[in-house]
Protein backbone atom coordinates (compact mmCIF):
# COMPACT_ATOMS: atom_id res chain seq x y z
CA UNK A 1 0.00 0.00 0.00
CA UNK A 2 2.68 2.49 0.96
CA UNK A 3 4.51 1.87 -1.95
CA UNK A 4 2.09 2.09 -4.49
CA UNK A 5 1.36 5.72 -2.73
CA UNK A 6 4.51 6.45 -3.24
CA UNK A 7 4.49 5.56 -6.75
CA UNK A 8 1.24 7.59 -7.17
CA UNK A 9 3.67 10.97 -5.87
CA UNK A 10 5.92 10.43 -8.22
CA UNK A 11 3.77 9.32 -11.29
CA UNK A 12 4.30 13.06 -13.62
CA UNK A 13 0.51 11.70 -15.12
CA UNK A 14 -1.01 12.69 -11.39
CA UNK A 15 1.21 15.65 -10.30
CA UNK A 16 -0.42 18.11 -12.43
CA UNK A 17 -3.32 17.13 -10.24
CA UNK A 18 -1.30 16.92 -6.68
CA UNK A 19 -0.79 20.46 -8.22
CA UNK A 20 -3.66 21.80 -8.49
CA UNK A 21 -5.42 20.60 -5.78
CA UNK A 22 -2.00 22.63 -3.48
CA UNK A 23 -2.90 25.58 -5.43
CA UNK A 24 -6.27 25.70 -4.69
CA UNK A 25 -5.65 24.78 -0.48
CA UNK A 26 -3.14 27.80 -0.71
CA UNK A 27 -6.02 30.56 -2.49
CA UNK A 28 -8.72 28.82 0.41
CA UNK A 29 -6.38 29.50 3.22
CA UNK A 30 -4.87 32.40 2.42
CA UNK A 31 -9.03 33.91 1.35
CA UNK A 32 -10.06 32.19 5.03
CA UNK A 33 -7.22 33.63 6.86
CA UNK A 34 -6.97 37.00 4.78
CA UNK A 35 -3.08 36.71 5.13
CA UNK A 36 -2.51 40.00 2.55
CA UNK A 37 -3.72 41.99 5.29
CA UNK A 38 -0.89 40.86 7.39
CA UNK A 39 2.44 42.17 7.60
CA UNK A 40 4.77 39.20 6.81
CA UNK A 41 8.02 38.65 8.44
CA UNK A 42 10.62 37.72 6.02
CA UNK A 43 11.88 34.00 6.56
CA UNK A 44 15.17 34.43 7.23
CA UNK A 45 14.40 37.24 9.87
CA UNK A 46 11.74 34.81 11.75
CA UNK A 47 14.85 31.80 11.74
CA UNK A 48 16.73 34.57 13.35
CA UNK A 49 14.08 35.22 15.92
CA UNK A 50 14.04 31.85 16.95
CA UNK A 51 17.46 30.97 17.41
CA UNK A 52 17.68 34.43 19.35
CA UNK A 53 14.57 33.43 21.55
CA UNK A 54 12.29 36.41 20.28
CA UNK A 55 9.80 34.67 17.89
CA UNK A 56 6.39 35.52 18.18
CA UNK A 57 3.86 32.85 17.54
CA UNK A 58 1.65 34.40 14.88
CA UNK A 59 0.06 33.62 11.72
CA UNK A 60 2.17 35.71 9.78
CA UNK A 61 5.57 34.61 11.36
CA UNK A 62 4.16 30.84 11.07
CA UNK A 63 3.32 31.00 7.52
CA UNK A 64 6.84 32.99 6.70
CA UNK A 65 8.61 29.70 8.22
CA UNK A 66 6.26 28.17 5.44
CA UNK A 67 8.54 28.34 2.48
CA UNK A 68 11.77 27.62 3.91
CA UNK A 69 10.44 24.46 5.30
CA UNK A 70 9.10 23.31 2.44
CA UNK A 71 11.91 24.07 0.24
CA UNK A 72 14.40 21.87 3.03
CA UNK A 73 11.95 19.65 2.31
CA UNK A 74 12.15 19.51 -1.55
CA UNK A 75 16.41 19.83 -1.63
CA UNK A 76 16.93 17.55 1.14
CA UNK A 77 15.99 14.65 -0.98
CA UNK A 78 17.68 15.42 -3.99
CA UNK A 79 21.08 16.33 -2.46
CA UNK A 80 21.71 12.79 -1.14
CA UNK A 81 22.28 12.02 -4.51
CA UNK A 82 25.15 13.95 -4.40
CA UNK A 83 28.45 12.74 -4.32
CA UNK A 84 31.69 14.63 -3.71
CA UNK A 85 33.55 12.64 -6.49
CA UNK A 86 31.04 13.52 -9.33
CA UNK A 87 30.84 17.93 -7.80
CA UNK A 88 34.52 18.10 -8.66
CA UNK A 89 33.83 16.24 -11.89
CA UNK A 90 30.96 18.90 -12.92
CA UNK A 91 33.73 21.78 -12.23
CA UNK A 92 35.50 20.19 -15.20
CA UNK A 93 32.80 21.07 -17.91
CA UNK A 94 33.88 24.78 -19.36
CA UNK A 95 30.83 24.61 -21.94
CA UNK A 96 28.01 23.77 -19.99
CA UNK A 97 29.34 26.31 -17.87
CA UNK A 98 29.91 29.16 -20.86
CA UNK A 99 26.42 28.34 -21.81
CA UNK A 100 24.69 29.29 -18.27
CA UNK A 101 26.68 32.37 -17.84
CA UNK A 102 25.96 33.51 -21.23
CA UNK A 103 21.97 33.11 -20.95
CA UNK A 104 21.88 34.28 -16.95
CA UNK A 105 23.44 37.12 -17.69
CA UNK A 106 23.59 38.11 -21.17
CA UNK A 107 20.14 37.35 -22.43
CA UNK A 108 17.64 36.48 -19.31
CA UNK A 109 17.78 40.03 -17.99
CA UNK A 110 17.58 41.54 -21.04
CA UNK A 111 14.86 39.18 -22.40
CA UNK A 112 12.84 39.76 -19.09
CA UNK A 113 13.20 43.52 -19.99
CA UNK A 114 11.66 43.45 -23.95
CA UNK A 115 9.01 41.05 -22.23
CA UNK A 116 7.89 43.69 -19.35
CA UNK A 117 8.26 46.87 -22.22
CA UNK A 118 5.57 44.66 -24.40
CA UNK A 119 3.13 43.08 -22.00
CA UNK A 120 2.80 45.26 -18.80
CA UNK A 121 2.09 49.11 -18.85
CA UNK A 122 1.81 49.59 -15.21
CA UNK A 123 5.10 50.75 -13.83
CA UNK A 124 5.17 49.58 -10.58
CA UNK A 125 4.22 45.98 -12.10
CA UNK A 126 6.75 46.79 -14.83
CA UNK A 127 9.61 46.96 -12.28
CA UNK A 128 8.97 43.73 -10.70
CA UNK A 129 8.72 41.97 -13.29
CA UNK A 130 11.96 43.38 -14.43
CA UNK A 131 13.26 43.10 -10.47
CA UNK A 132 12.26 39.65 -11.25
CA UNK A 133 14.73 38.24 -14.20
CA UNK A 134 17.70 40.17 -12.99
CA UNK A 135 19.01 36.94 -10.33
CA UNK A 136 19.69 33.28 -11.64
CA UNK A 137 17.75 30.92 -9.22
CA UNK A 138 20.19 29.57 -6.20
CA UNK A 139 17.85 26.59 -4.87
CA UNK A 140 14.75 24.89 -6.47
CA UNK A 141 16.45 24.51 -9.96
CA UNK A 142 18.20 21.65 -8.39
CA UNK A 143 15.10 19.92 -7.43
CA UNK A 144 13.49 20.78 -11.26
CA UNK A 145 16.82 19.10 -12.37
CA UNK A 146 16.74 16.11 -10.15
CA UNK A 147 12.89 15.64 -11.21
CA UNK A 148 13.77 15.79 -14.77
CA UNK A 149 16.67 13.31 -13.99
CA UNK A 150 19.25 15.87 -14.43
CA UNK A 151 22.52 15.57 -13.67
CA UNK A 152 22.26 17.12 -10.07
CA UNK A 153 26.11 17.31 -9.23
CA UNK A 154 26.46 19.98 -11.71
CA UNK A 155 23.35 21.85 -11.49
CA UNK A 156 25.06 22.36 -7.82
CA UNK A 157 28.11 23.68 -9.34
CA UNK A 158 26.43 25.86 -11.36
CA UNK A 159 24.17 27.08 -8.21
CA UNK A 160 27.00 27.95 -6.30
CA UNK A 161 28.60 29.86 -8.83
CA UNK A 162 25.32 32.21 -9.64
CA UNK A 163 24.44 32.79 -6.07
CA UNK A 164 28.51 34.20 -5.97
CA UNK A 165 27.74 36.17 -9.10
CA UNK A 166 24.83 37.60 -7.87
CA UNK A 167 26.50 39.59 -4.69
CA UNK A 168 28.55 41.10 -7.47
CA UNK A 169 26.60 41.95 -10.51
CA UNK A 170 22.72 42.50 -9.13
CA UNK A 171 23.53 45.67 -8.31
CA UNK A 172 24.93 46.14 -11.70
CA UNK A 173 22.34 44.96 -13.47
CA UNK A 174 19.88 47.16 -11.16
CA UNK A 175 20.92 50.21 -11.68
CA UNK A 176 21.48 49.61 -15.48
CA UNK A 177 17.80 48.33 -15.96
CA UNK A 178 15.84 49.92 -13.33
CA UNK A 179 17.74 52.74 -11.44
CA UNK A 180 19.60 53.71 -8.41
CA UNK A 181 18.44 50.65 -6.09
CA UNK A 182 19.91 49.97 -2.49
CA UNK A 183 19.57 46.73 -0.95
CA UNK A 184 21.89 44.65 1.58
CA UNK A 185 23.84 42.00 -0.48
CA UNK A 186 23.90 40.03 2.72
CA UNK A 187 20.53 39.05 2.02
CA UNK A 188 22.41 36.82 -1.06
CA UNK A 189 24.34 35.44 0.98
CA UNK A 190 22.12 34.48 3.81
CA UNK A 191 19.86 33.19 1.25
CA UNK A 192 22.64 30.95 -0.21
CA UNK A 193 23.44 29.52 3.01
CA UNK A 194 19.43 29.10 4.28
CA UNK A 195 18.34 27.50 1.18
CA UNK A 196 21.73 25.56 -1.10
CA UNK A 197 24.25 24.88 1.62
CA UNK A 198 22.01 23.54 5.05
CA UNK A 199 20.15 21.06 2.54
CA UNK A 200 23.40 20.24 0.90
CA UNK A 201 25.69 19.27 4.53
CA UNK A 202 22.75 17.55 5.77
CA UNK A 203 22.01 15.07 2.33
CA UNK A 204 25.79 14.38 1.84
CA UNK A 205 26.31 13.81 5.34
CA UNK A 206 22.80 10.76 5.02
CA UNK A 207 24.67 9.32 1.93
CA UNK A 208 27.55 8.44 3.89
CA UNK A 209 26.48 7.55 7.10
CA UNK A 210 23.94 5.11 4.65
CA UNK A 211 26.26 4.15 2.15
CA UNK A 212 28.59 3.60 5.12
CA UNK A 213 26.71 0.93 6.98
CA UNK A 214 24.31 -0.51 3.97
CA UNK A 215 26.56 0.87 0.43
CA UNK A 216 24.27 1.56 -2.42
CA UNK A 217 21.79 -1.30 -1.76
CA UNK A 218 20.71 0.42 1.49
CA UNK A 219 20.70 4.26 -0.36
CA UNK A 220 18.53 2.80 -3.14
CA UNK A 221 16.18 1.63 -0.82
CA UNK A 222 15.86 4.72 0.98
CA UNK A 223 14.64 6.43 -2.04
CA UNK A 224 11.66 6.20 -3.05
CA UNK A 225 10.61 7.80 0.37
CA UNK A 226 13.41 10.52 -0.41
CA UNK A 227 11.46 11.31 -3.60
CA UNK A 228 8.52 10.78 -2.11
CA UNK A 229 9.39 13.48 0.18
CA UNK A 230 10.19 16.20 -2.06
CA UNK A 231 7.16 15.83 -4.09
CA UNK A 232 5.62 16.62 -0.65
CA UNK A 233 7.92 19.00 -0.01
CA UNK A 234 6.34 20.81 -3.62
CA UNK A 235 2.95 20.70 -2.71
CA UNK A 236 3.47 21.84 0.60
CA UNK A 237 5.64 24.87 -0.62
CA UNK A 238 2.75 25.66 -3.14
CA UNK A 239 0.53 25.65 -0.56
CA UNK A 240 2.05 28.13 1.76
CA UNK A 241 3.20 30.35 -1.64
CA UNK A 242 -0.95 30.57 -2.90
CA UNK A 243 -1.81 31.30 0.73
CA UNK A 244 0.28 34.56 0.88
CA UNK A 245 -1.35 35.83 -1.71
CA UNK A 246 -4.90 33.73 -2.18
CA UNK A 247 -7.06 36.31 -1.08
CA UNK A 248 -5.29 39.10 -3.46
CA UNK A 249 -5.72 36.28 -6.18
CA UNK A 250 -9.58 36.44 -6.35
CA UNK A 251 -9.89 40.30 -5.43
CA UNK A 252 -7.29 41.00 -8.53
CA UNK A 253 -7.09 38.70 -10.39
CA UNK A 254 -6.12 40.90 -13.60
CA UNK A 255 -2.40 41.33 -11.78
CA UNK A 256 -2.08 37.68 -12.19
CA UNK A 257 -3.10 37.58 -15.65
CA UNK A 258 -1.10 40.46 -16.53
CA UNK A 259 2.14 38.53 -15.40
CA UNK A 260 1.23 35.35 -16.60
CA UNK A 261 1.88 36.04 -20.59
CA UNK A 262 5.35 37.35 -19.98
CA UNK A 263 6.57 34.84 -17.68
CA UNK A 264 5.41 31.84 -19.26
CA UNK A 265 6.80 33.32 -22.21
CA UNK A 266 10.54 34.41 -20.64
CA UNK A 267 10.26 30.39 -19.08
CA UNK A 268 9.70 28.91 -22.17
CA UNK A 269 11.94 30.72 -24.64
CA UNK A 270 14.60 30.08 -22.36
CA UNK A 271 14.74 26.43 -21.17
CA UNK A 272 13.67 25.14 -24.98
CA UNK A 273 16.37 27.63 -26.37
CA UNK A 274 18.70 26.27 -23.51
CA UNK A 275 18.03 22.97 -24.21
CA UNK A 276 18.05 23.09 -28.07
CA UNK A 277 21.62 24.74 -27.88
CA UNK A 278 22.28 21.85 -25.43
CA UNK A 279 21.37 19.26 -27.80
CA UNK A 280 23.25 20.86 -30.99
CA UNK A 281 26.01 21.18 -28.99
CA UNK A 282 26.31 17.17 -27.99
CA UNK A 283 25.71 17.87 -24.60
CA UNK A 284 24.26 14.48 -22.28
CA UNK A 285 20.98 14.89 -21.83
CA UNK A 286 21.37 15.36 -17.69
CA UNK A 287 24.05 17.70 -18.64
CA UNK A 288 21.53 19.87 -20.76
CA UNK A 289 18.60 19.67 -18.65
CA UNK A 290 21.17 20.54 -15.60
CA UNK A 291 22.10 23.78 -17.92
CA UNK A 292 18.80 24.63 -18.83
CA UNK A 293 16.80 24.99 -15.87
CA UNK A 294 20.11 26.89 -14.14
CA UNK A 295 19.82 29.21 -17.09
CA UNK A 296 15.93 29.64 -16.62
CA UNK A 297 14.96 29.86 -13.03
CA UNK A 298 15.15 33.01 -11.13
CA UNK A 299 15.96 33.82 -7.77
CA UNK A 300 12.18 34.83 -6.17
CA UNK A 301 13.59 34.96 -2.64
CA UNK A 302 16.21 37.91 -3.79
CA UNK A 303 13.62 39.89 -5.88
CA UNK A 304 10.94 39.49 -3.07
CA UNK A 305 13.56 40.89 -0.23
CA UNK A 306 14.60 43.40 -3.10
CA UNK A 307 11.16 44.61 -3.76
CA UNK A 308 10.28 44.57 0.09
CA UNK A 309 13.35 46.94 0.84
CA UNK A 310 13.79 49.28 -1.72
CA UNK A 311 10.40 49.12 -3.35
CA UNK A 312 6.26 49.93 -3.37
CA UNK A 313 4.26 47.18 -2.22
CA UNK A 314 3.11 46.86 -5.71
CA UNK A 315 6.21 46.24 -6.94
CA UNK A 316 6.59 43.60 -3.97
CA UNK A 317 3.31 41.99 -4.90
CA UNK A 318 4.38 41.82 -9.00
CA UNK A 319 7.41 39.54 -7.06
CA UNK A 320 5.55 37.45 -5.33
CA UNK A 321 3.21 36.55 -8.03
CA UNK A 322 6.54 35.75 -10.00
CA UNK A 323 7.17 32.41 -8.34
CA UNK A 324 2.75 31.32 -8.22
CA UNK A 325 3.33 31.45 -11.97
CA UNK A 326 7.01 29.69 -11.90
CA UNK A 327 6.55 26.50 -9.99
CA UNK A 328 3.71 25.25 -12.36
CA UNK A 329 5.41 26.38 -15.58
CA UNK A 330 8.30 24.52 -14.29
CA UNK A 331 6.92 21.11 -13.46
CA UNK A 332 5.13 21.55 -17.21
CA UNK A 333 8.73 22.21 -18.38
CA UNK A 334 9.82 18.86 -16.16
CA UNK A 335 7.45 16.87 -18.02
CA UNK A 336 8.18 18.40 -21.14
CA UNK A 337 12.15 17.59 -21.06
CA UNK A 338 11.20 13.92 -19.85
CA UNK A 339 9.59 13.51 -23.37
CA UNK A 340 11.67 15.60 -25.66
CA UNK A 341 15.32 13.57 -24.59
CA UNK A 342 14.58 10.84 -27.09
CA UNK A 343 14.21 12.75 -29.95
CA UNK A 344 17.20 15.12 -28.94
CA UNK A 345 19.72 13.10 -27.69
CA UNK A 346 21.45 10.30 -28.16
CA UNK A 347 20.24 6.69 -26.46
CA UNK A 348 18.29 8.95 -23.73
CA UNK A 349 16.87 5.36 -22.89
CA UNK A 350 19.85 3.05 -22.31
CA UNK A 351 21.50 6.09 -20.12
CA UNK A 352 18.33 6.03 -17.73
CA UNK A 353 17.36 2.05 -18.09
CA UNK A 354 18.09 1.71 -14.48
CA UNK A 355 15.95 4.62 -12.99
CA UNK A 356 13.06 2.77 -15.45
CA UNK A 357 13.55 -0.91 -13.92
CA UNK A 358 13.68 0.93 -9.77
CA UNK A 359 10.59 3.09 -10.80
CA UNK A 360 8.29 2.07 -13.71
CA UNK A 361 5.82 4.42 -12.90
CA UNK A 362 7.21 7.07 -14.06
CA UNK A 363 6.18 8.98 -17.46
CA UNK A 364 9.69 8.33 -18.48
CA UNK A 365 9.54 4.19 -19.33
CA UNK A 366 7.36 4.59 -22.87
CA UNK A 367 10.31 7.25 -24.05
CA UNK A 368 12.28 3.61 -24.54
CA UNK A 369 10.31 2.73 -27.63
CA UNK A 370 11.63 5.07 -29.68
CA UNK A 371 14.89 4.76 -28.70
CA UNK A 372 15.52 0.86 -28.94
CA UNK A 373 13.99 0.78 -32.49
CA UNK A 374 16.25 3.46 -33.55
CA UNK A 375 19.14 1.21 -32.24
CA UNK A 376 17.48 -1.39 -34.09
CA UNK A 377 17.47 0.91 -37.32
CA UNK A 378 21.45 1.53 -37.08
Amino acid sequence: MTTRLLAKLEDFRLLPFFVVISMAIGIGIGKALSISDFTLTPPIDALKAIAGGTFVLTVPSVISLGVPLGLFAMMYPAMTNVRVDEIGEAFRAPRQLAVVLLFNYLVAPFLMLGLANVFVSDPELHTGLVLYGLAPCIAMVIIFTFLAKGNTPMALVFVALNSVAQMLLIPVYARLLIGNVRFDVWVVAESVVLYLGLPLLLGVLTRQAVTRRGGEAAMERLKPGLNALSILGLLFTLIVMFSLKGDLILERPGIVLEMAIPMALFFAVMFFVVLLVGSRLRFPYRDAVAVAFNATGRDFEIAIAIAISAFSPTVALATVVGPLLEVPVMLALVWAAIRLRGRFFDSPGLEWAPEVVLRPALASEPILEPVVEEVDAD
